[in-house]
C-alpha cells in the first residue's frame, strides 16, 4: 500500500552524492540516517555489473573518494569518533582493511592521488599563528583548555555561514609520500583564506606531477574586498606565483589538460556579486597568455572537469533545469548533450560520463551518459520510492513584472482532482539569485509540502538564476519590486484556472524567500498565512551578516548615505500593514542571516497582535540539517499550514 511522502520518508531515502571515475572503474557515495541516533553516515559503494559493493565500514563516515590513478585503491576521509577530525585513509579495492595514513590536528579533506601513484596530495588547515603540524596541535590544545574563549578581531570579514574565521586557520596542501611515509607542507609560508564553499574542489595537480593549481584569497586585513585568484606551486622546492594578479572579480577551481599544456578556471568579472555568471578561461602555460572562451554564452559554467579525451565537462543552470555540456578547450560556447532534471558533478571514465540526476519527483541516483543516451545504474532509493504516492508536476508560464515572461513549476498533491477547490502553497526560494529548479531537494521538498492536499507553486522570478545575466540583476536595489508583482501574477493565473480556493492560500520562504515572504505580508492580506525562515526583516540589520560586500548594489544605496532608498524596500520599515499570520523560524548559528532578524519580526508581530509562533533552533544555522530537528521543522511548518489552510471551504 502507498502513502504520500512524510518528512519521515525523506529521512529513510539513501542519500546519493556525486560519483567519482577513473577508467570503468566507479566509486559512489551514499550516506544514510539514523533518527535514534540523530546522525548521519556516509559509505562508500564500489558500481559493479550486479549489485553495487559497500567497499567501508557502515559505521563510520567516510567521504572523499579519490581512485588511484592504477585502479587497485581508493583514498578517502573518514572520522574515527564523532569528535574527531577527519584523517586520510587508503582502502585496496580487492579487499582488506583501511590503513590510516595521517594524524592532522585540524583534520583532513580533499585528496587527490598523484599521477605516478606514489603519494596522495591532500588539505589540511593550520594556525597561521602556529603554521606547523605540532604548532598547530600544541595550539589547538591550548585553546580548547583555555578559560576565555572570546573572538576578538579588527577584520570586516570575520563570519562565515556559521563559522567564527578568528581562530586563523588556512588551508595547506600536504603530499604523503608512500616510499618514505614522511608527509611534506607545499605551501609552508601560506596565510590566505580559500573559498570556503569548495575548498576541496579548488586545486588540480599537473599530469607530470611537477605542480599543483589552486585557488586562494588575496586581500590582505581587514579583508574589505576578499577576492580569489589562481596560483601555482612547485611540487618540489620554488616559489608560490600568482596566475591571476590584475583580476577585478574572482577566479577559481583550476584544472590542468590531460596534456599539461593549459589550465582552464572560472572567472567572475565582478567582485561584489555573487551571482555574476563564471566564465570558463584557458590559459597556455607555453605562452602564458589568458584567453575567456565562454564570454558570449549567457550562463554560468560550473563543475567542470576534463575528460581523458581532452574535452571540458560541465554543467550549467538553464530556465529551472542543470544540464550537462561538452566542451573542447579551442572553442567558445559548450554543447549540450544532456537535459532534463538536475545533472550533479560529472565525473570521466575512459568515454563515458557519470553522475548523478535528480528532478522533482526523483531523488539522486547514478546515471552514464554516452551521448545521446543516458542509462541509470544505481538504485539506491527505487525501494523506498515505490512505497510513495507523488504528484504531477507541472511547468507553466504566465506574464510577471514589466510584462516579463516568468516559468514556474507547480506541484499537484496525490489525487488532485480539478474539479475540487485546493488549497495554495507558495515556496519562495532564497537568494535572490538563485533558483527553485527541477530538483528533489531534500530540505524544502516539494512533493512533501504538496502530501497533506496543497497546490504547490515554485515561482522563478525575476533575480532568479539560469535565465541569463539580465534577468538576475533586474531586481538589484529593489528586492521587494519585481519578484513581488511575479508571485501575485501568478497566485493569479493559477486562481483563473478554477481549482484553487482563494481564501486558502500560504507563502512560505527561506533567506531572500523569507525576505520576500514578509515584505508580501507587509503589502496585503490576501494570503491566509506565512512561513518565514531565515528570514530578512530589517535590511540595515543586515550589516550583522557575515558578508556585507554588495550590499550597495542589493539595496540600491549605502544606508548611511540614503536611508530612504533602503527603508523604501525594507519590511520592518512597513510593518504597519501586517496582519498575516506568520510562523517564524530562526537558528542561532545563522550568520548569513543572522537569528535577530527573525526575533524582531517576531516581536514586532507580536507587539502589534498579529498571530504569530517562533520556533528557534540553538543548534542549527542557515539550513536545518540535523535529522530530529529537521522532522520537528517539518511537523512545525504543516501544522501551521493545517491550522489555517486546512477549514472547510463552501467551495470544496
Amino acid at each position: 500500500m502507498t502513502h504520500p511522502i512524510t518528512a519521515e520518508d525523506l529521512w529513510t531515502l539513501p542519500h546519493v552524492g556525486d560519483p567519482v571515475a577513473n577508467g570503468g572503474i566507479v566509486v559512489v557515495p551514499v550516506t544514510r540516517f539514523d533518527l535514534d541516533d540523530n546522525k548521519a553516515t556516509t559509505g562508500l559503494y564500489l558500481l559493479t555489473a550486479d549489485e553495487p559493493r559497500l567497499l567501508t565500514n557502515p559505521e563510520q563516515d567516510a567521504k572523499s573518494p579519490a581512485i588511484a590513478p592504477d585502479g587497485t585503491r581508493i583514498a578517502f576521509v573518514r572520522s574515527e569518533g564523532a569528535d574527531e577530525p577527519a584523517q586520510l585513509h587508503v582502502l585496496p579495492l580487492d579487499g582488506g582493511e583501511a590503513e590510516r595514513l595521517t594524524d592532522m590536528p585540524l583534520g583532513v579533506l580533499g585528496p587527490k592521488w598523484m599521477p605516478d601513484g606514489e603519494g596522495l596530495l591532500f588539505l589540511s588547515p593550520l594556525f597561521t599563528e602556529a603554521p606547523t603540524i605540532e604548532g598547530t596541535r600544541t595550539l589547538r590544545d591550548r585553546r580548547e583548555d583555555a578559560a576565555v574563549k572570546a573572538h576578538v578581531t579588527e577584520d570586516r570579514l570575520y563570519r562565515y555561514w556559521d563559522r567564527w574565521l578568528t581562530d586563523g586557520s588556512v588551508p595547506h596542501i600536504f603530499l604523503f609520500d608512500f616510499a618514505s611515509r614522511e608527509i611534506r607542507d607545499l605551501i609552508p609560508d601560506s596565510q590566505r583564506w580559500w573559498s570556503w564553499d569548495e575548498e576541496a574542489d579548488s586545486y588540480d595537480v599537473s599530469p607530470d606531477g611537477k605542480e599543483i593549481a589552486f585557488s586562494a584569497d588575496t586581500s590582505e586585513p581587514p579583508h574589505d574586498r576578499p577576492r580569489t585568484a589562481i596560483f601555482t606551486t612547485p611540487v618540489t622546492a620554488g616559489a608560490t606565483r600568482c596566475l591571476t594578479p590584475d583580476g577585478t572579480g574572482h577566479e577559481r577551481r583550476p584544472r590542468y589538460s590531460p596534456d599539461g599544456t593549459l589550465i582552464v578556471y572560472g572567472m567572475q568579472r565582478e567582485i561584489d556579486y555573487y551571482a555574476d555568471r563564471v566564465r570558463l578561461v584557458r590559459y597556455d602555460r607555453r605562452s602564458d597568455e589568458h584567453q575567456v572562451l565562454t564570454e558570449d554564452w549567457d550562463r554560468s559554467a560550473s563543475s567542470w572537469e576534463f575528460t581523458a579525451k581532452g574535452d571540458l565537462a560541465l554543467t550549467a543552470e538553464d530556465r529551472a533545469r542543470v544540464n550537462l555540456y561538452r566542451m573542447p578547450p579551442q572553442e567558445m560556447e559548450p554543447r549540450q548533450i544532456a537535459r532534463g532534471g538536475t545533472f550533479g558533478r560529472p565525473a570521466s571514465g575512459t568515454d563515458t560520463l557519470f553522475a548523478t540526476l535528480q528532478d522533482l519527483s526523483h531523488p539522486p541516483e547514478v546515471v552514464s551518459v554516452d551521448t545521446p543516451a543516458c542509462r541509470r545504474l544505481t538504485h539506491f532509493t527505487e525501494e523506498l520510492m515505490a512505497d510513495l504516492r507523488l504528484g504531477d508536476v507541472e511547468e507553466i508560464g504566465f506574464e510577471g513584472g514589466d510584462g516579463d515572461p516568468i516559468q514556474a513549476f507547480v506541484v499537484y498533491p496525490p489525487g488532485f482532482d480539478p474539479a475540487r477547490r485546493w488549497p495554495l502553497v507558495h515556496m519562495i526560494h532564497g537568494g535572490p539569485h538563485g533558483v527553485f529548479g527541477d530538483t528533489f531537494h531534500f530540505r524544502w521538498n516539494a512533493q512533501t509540502f504538496a502530501a497533506p492536499g496543497y497546490v504547490v507553486a515554485l515561482v522563478n522570478f525575476h533575480g532568479s538564476t539560469s535565465w541569463g545575466q539580465d534577468f538576475a540583476t533586474s531586481i538589484q536595489g529593489a528586492w521587494g519590486d519585481l519578484p513581488a508583482q511575479d508571485i501575485l501574477s501568478a497566485t493569479d493565473h493559477l486562481l483563473e484556472r478554477g481549482f484553487l480556493d482563494e481564501d486558502r492560500m500560504a507563502i512560505t520562504g527561506g533567506s531572500y524567500g523569507g525576505y520576500l515572504t514578509t515584505w508580501l505580508t507587509t503589502q496585503t492580506d490576501r494570503f491566509a498565512c506565512a512561513v518565514a525562515h531565515a528570514a530578512v526583516t530589517d535590511l540595515p540589520g543586515m550589516y550583522a551578516s557575515d558578508v556585507t560586500m554588495g550590499r550597495v548594489r542589493a539595496y540600491g544605496a549605502d544606508y548611511w548615505e540614503d536611508p530612504d532608498t533602503v527603508d523604501r524596500w525594507s519590511p520592518a520599515h512597513h510593518t504597519v500593514g501586517c496582519r498575516t499570520p506568520t510562523l517564524v523560524i530562526a537558528g542561532e548559528r545563522d550568520y548569513r542571516v543572522p537569528s535577530t532578524q527573525g526575533l524582531e519580526l517576531y516581536g514586532i508581530l507580536k507587539a502589534k497582535g498579529v498571530e504569530a509562533r517562533l520556533v528557534y533552533y540553538p543548534d542549527e544555522n542557515h539550513w536545518i540539517l540535523k535529522p530530529q530537528n529537521s522532522l520537528h521543522w517539518y511537523r512545525e511548518v504543516h501544522a501551521w499550514l493545517a491550522r489555517h489552510l486546512d477549514r472547510v471551504s463552501t467551495n470544496s
